[in-house]
């Protein structure tokens, strides 16, 4: 393995919420991904999307960011990356079979134009898979929440049901959602985690996922301060 595939790793999955995320959304999209094209909206170095190659999808990883892009060109399983806008995609109409996007949307400035887009890429059948801040219990702590946004340029956040009706207005339907950092405590961490750690911060307390994911099993499904969404374009829907 290269030294560039050990940094992303470690990157990407040694991290107190990333892996979890993006692997349940993939373990969602299903193991065997052979003849499926799949689009990783806003996806960096395109390390999830390149999971998704190792599965035997046809990936494609879009993003701004030229930097990362040329970072993830250097690693194993890359997917095809392009240097383009989520707001306007550069792919016809129908040609993907599912979208991925791991907390992306909370960052655009029009977040209904971002679904536009992956509703219109997406095939009639195909699937959006996709994570957002929510952020719910936020205003408790005002310094930690505005850090939180500062930091990462989080424009919106986002529920299940305002992402259902966004989602249903573009022709696509809702089939599961689930919250992630689900009690109290849990979305303490991963603001303070946020505001005074950052990526290092986040990176330092992977070994708390277990103890995060025990607890949001033992807790209602309704409000965390991540939210996944598996949603399924109509087979009647017009892009």
């Amino acid at each position: 393995m290269k030294l560039s595939d050990v940094v992303a790793f470690m990157g990407h999955q040694v991290h107190v919420c990333r892996y979890r995320e993006a692997g349940t959304l993939l373990d969602w999209m299903g193991r065997d991904l052979r003849g499926r094209r799949v689009l990783d909206v806003a996806g960096g170095d395109g390390y999830w999307a390149g999971r998704a190659r190792k599965r035997g999808a046809e990936a494609v990883s879009i993003d701004l960011d030229r930097r990362k892009m040329e970072y993830g060109r250097t690693l194993a399983h890359a997917p095809a990356l392009i240097e383009c806008d989520a707001l306007r995609l550069p792919f016809g109409d129908a040609v993907f079979d599912a979208v991925l996007s791991v907390c992306a949307i909370e960052h655009f400035d029009d977040g209904g134009r971002s679904l536009d887009e992956m509703a219109r890429v997406l095939r009639p059948g195909g699937e959006i898979f996709m994570s957002a801040d929510v952020l719910s219990r936020a205003d408790a702590w005002p310094k930690l929440r505005d850090a939180h946004k500062a930091k990462y340029h989080v424009q919106h956040t986002y529920t299940h049901e305002s992402l259902r009706k966004l989602m249903d207005e573009r022709g696509l339907d809702l089939v599961k959602h689930s919250y992630q950092f689900r009690t109290a405590a849990a979305e303490r961490l991963y603001l303070s985690l946020s505001a005074y750690g950052g990526k290092v911060g986040f990176n330092a307390a992977a070994p708390l996922t277990p103890l995060v994911a025990l607890a949001d099993r033992r807790a209602p499904n309704e409000r965390g301060s991540i939210v996944l969404i598996h949603a399924r374009k109509r087979a009647e829907a017009q892009a």
